[in-house]
């Protein structure tokens, strides 16, 4: 096959991946039991390299635990199982009573504690980004593919009579995935925005991220924002312009000053953000930029931080100065 043939192959496979609908038989997400307060409106993070918390360890990853209107929903399962459960039960947290979990993207220190998790909570629902060939598993038309009716029965695929949908493997056989690759209201007031990056290295990676509607305001976490932060809070603010608190990783890690004021200036003066509480892959340089530009509204959020959410959001923690 020419190289030319070749990425045609991989565009078609991938247009059709992208124009793909949900299952209508996709299942439901599975309620916890545990008595839950509606009032309490808060985020803990459970994984991040930074931050104190006792019995808490670092480690690079992320993990965010969300409780709002009743709902308890885990974002991200952080780099490592055993890390994950200790730093849950370190600050309460019983992982086997979930209402959905939410995975922002494939990559290793966002998905590494999914089989841990999945021991303590196996029914539990998952949402993830829907990707062609991916680790979380996913279908095709077999219309994808050319056929050739001239070829003998042997040598082509199934024969020649493939079936209508192809189904691909999951890296968690029998995991209550449901796909998702659009934007998605998945209860009320509650909105998965997903986004593609066109980044070099991370190029068409597909991320979720989480955005409430509160009386407040949006509240947006995020995972790494491969796609650019700028671009989930200009989705986000589609649904709400008002822009009350964006939580998690702005992916700026490696960025130079230059894109880091830029994309300090677009959050803070364009999308008038209230509130920042940077973790993650936001990078230490950019942690200052946001503490200068942000004053007090730039929020602590290391590991093992309880961020309070409200009017007036306010972090809760042991490393919190």
């Amino acid at each position: 096959m020419t190289a030319t043939l070749r990425a045609g192959y991989v565009a078609a496979a991938w247009s059709l991946v992208l124009g793909a609908c949900r299952s209508p038989t996709s299942p439901q997400p599975v309620r916890h039991t545990a008595p839950v307060d509606p009032a309490k409106a808060q985020i803990t993070v459970l994984y991040d390299a930074f931050g104190a918390s006792p019995g808490t360890q670092q480690d690079w990853g992320y993990s965010a635990l969300i409780e709002y209107g009743g709902k308890r929903i885990l974002f991200d399962t952080g780099n490592n199982g055993d890390i994950l459960a200790r730093n849950a039960k370190a600050k309460g947290v019983d992982l086997s009573q979930l209402d959905f979990v939410i995975i922002s993207h494939r990559h290793g220190d966002h998905i590494g504690g999914l089989a841990t998790l999945r021991k303590m909570n196996p029914n539990v629902m998952i949402y993830a980004p829907k990707e062609g060939f991916g680790v979380f598993g996913a279908d095709l038309p077999s219309t994808f593919y050319r056929k050739d009716e001239s070829l003998a029965a042997d040598q082509r695929y199934y024969g020649g009579k493939p079936p209508d949908v192809m189904r691909f493997g999951t890296a968690w056989p029998g995991a209550n995935f449901l796909l998702v690759d659009k934007n998605t209201e998945i209860i009320p007031g509650m909105h998965i925005i997903t986004l593609v990056s066109d980044k070099p290295g991370t190029l068409e990676l597909r991320e979720l991220s989480l955005a409430i509607n509160t009386g407040d305001g949006m509240v947006i976490v995020v995972g790494c924002s491969h796609p650019g932060v700028d671009k989930i809070v200009a989705a986000a603010s589609q649904i709400n312009s008002r822009i009350h608190i964006l939580l998690g990783g702005f992916h700026l890690v490696v960025a130079e000053d230059d894109e880091i004021d830029r994309i300090v200036t677009l959050l803070r003066d364009t999308y008038k953000v209230e509130y920042v509480a940077p973790g993650h892959c936001t990078g230490e340089a950019t942690f200052a930029a946001l503490k200068k530009a942000f004053a007090d509204h730039d929020l602590y959020a290391g590991l093992g931080t309880v961020l309070i959410l409200g009017a007036t959001p306010r972090s809760v923690g042991d490393a919190v100065r």
